[in-house]
């Protein structure tokens, strides 16, 4: 079974290290989570199956890194500064603070008054002062999302690259939202990564490829373990839509507290493109974007059939890698009766996704012989580079099995007498506890196969 509440996956992040509250010996910071030895795996897992599907398997795309801190200029043509906020209430009984959208009924979730202010807009971008004067005069936002350095950045990479239409470029990264009332543990920070794409189209061919990035988005989030029967799509209607937004698909997990937004795949039409480039007037832009005075380059390219300049269409793939994280550990989280009032936990993670690939197992702790032959093991399949391999040496296997079975590792590999004698392991799968014994010259293989499935 999947777990039932979010306690069930908060208790394990922090039993096992996977993440913790940021702060956490001074008393926290509220919407901030610092990942652990065992979560960092995991996140970093999500994000190299992420980019291995984007860039690697697409000839088409091509990564960026760009800066946190953001020009003011920059996310004034975007629109944010204008239009990145959210309705905000206090309640003036007990002076909580939420977001007005998401109140029932305009009631206090805290105290249950009625007696709330009217709903006043708040900007959720960070500011921070640059430079070694703070006088208001000099300053930059931390960006509240990736996609606009990829935009700035649509020449460089054209003419570094020659990309012709369609093609895309790919970023994975820190963006901040200074949100009014974080909530469900990973799922609403105030600093989190985003894995976007910004995939870009002729004008006229941007509604076939929407539909066709929604189907590849959902077909990968289920090799990632997150099964179509616990997502939903929800077409956002016009009155809900971002400002860039022509139209907007979101992909809707039911997380432990409910049906919420996984990954937005939006058509942000020429819009930001339009916003920041030279001369708009001499392109045909169809979107409504914000007047442009300052940019001095024209992000446009040129169709290799009419020869004419066109702003391309944007398709805009957009997931959170914590929300990424959420929903897979949810999915993975089992409970299993083993009989006789026990039971295991047990998180049944993807291979390829597992903090420990897996861990090597001397029999007994104080032997020199199993030791050595356990930790040359352990190095050779550590060689392969398919992820982290560990040296289990406690000298209990009872709880080694139970603690990989927690982490989610696929394998456990015991060094025992009979393996000093036959150069044979036993080799423990995790899902069905099921035990064989195999070569160890076969296990490289046996392990990359395991991964790969």
């Amino acid at each position: 079974m999947t777990a039932k509440t979010m306690d069930d996956l908060v208790s394990l992040c922090k039993r096992r290290g996977f993440i913790f509250q940021s702060g956490e010996i001074y008393g926290g910071l509220q919407g901030m989570y610092d990942y652990g030895p065992l979560g960092v795996e995991l996140k970093n897992n999500l994000k190299s199956a992420w980019w291995s599907s984007m860039v690697y398997e697409n000839d088409n795309i091509e990564g960026l890194d760009a800066s946190i801190l953001s020009n003011p200029t920059v996310l004034k043509y975007s629109g944010h500064e204008d239009t990145f906020s959210d309705p905000m209430v206090d309640c003036k009984s007990c002076n909580s603070r939420f977001r007005a959208d998401q109140l029932d009924k305009n009631i206090c979730p805290n105290c249950g008054s009625e007696d709330l202010t009217e709903p006043r807009p708040f900007n959720l971008m960070f500011k921070t002062n640059v430079g070694p004067i703070s006088d208001g005069s000099s300053f930059a936002y931390l960006r509240p999302e990736t996609a606009q350095q990829i935009f700035t950045n649509f020449k460089n990479v054209v003419d570094s690259s020659s990309k012709t239409l369609p093609f895309g470029i790919a970023q994975i990264g820190k963006a901040f939202r200074n949100e009014i009332t974080p909530r469900n543990f990973i799922f609403r920070v105030r600093e989190f990564e985003q894995m976007e794409l910004e995939f870009f189209v002729r004008p006229g061919t941007d509604e076939d490829w929407h539909k066709e990035w929604v189907k590849k988005r959902l077909h990968w989030w289920e090799q990632q373990g997150v099964p179509k029967d616990n997502i939903e799509l929800y077409d956002v209607p016009d009155d809900e839509l971002a400002h860039y937004s022509k139209g907007t698909i979101d992909i809707m997990y039911k997380f432990p507290h409910g049906l919420e937004e996984l990954e937005g795949i939006a058509n942000r039409t020429d819009f930001d493109l339009g916003s920041h480039t030279k001369n708009q007037d001499e392109l045909n832009i169809s979107a409504k974007v914000m007047p442009n005075n300052n940019s001095n380059t024209r992000l446009a390219i040129q169709d290799i059939d009419s020869k004419k300049w066109v702003v391309p269409y944007v398709i805009e793939p957009s997931a959170g890698v914590d929300r990424g994280v959420l929903a897979i550990m949810n999915e993975a989280y089992n409970v299993e009766d083993l009989g006789e009032g026990k039971e295991r936990i047990v998180l049944k993670l993807k291979p390829h996704l597992s903090p420990i690939k897996a861990a090597v197992i001397p029999l007994k702790k104080n032997n020199a012989e199993l030791v050595n032959k356990a930790s040359d093991l352990k190095k050779r399949l550590q060689s392969l580079n398919i992820g982290r391999v560990v040296l289990e040496n406690t000298g209990n296997i009872g709880k080694g099995y139970r603690r990989h079975d927690e982490i989610g590792t696929p394998l456990c590999i015991t060094i025992d007498f009979e393996s000093l004698e036959d150069n044979t392991a036993t080799v423990r799968d995790r899902d069905t506890m099921k035990q064989e014994r195999v070569s160890i010259d076969a296990l490289p293989d046996y392990l990359i196969k395991c991964i790969n499935e």
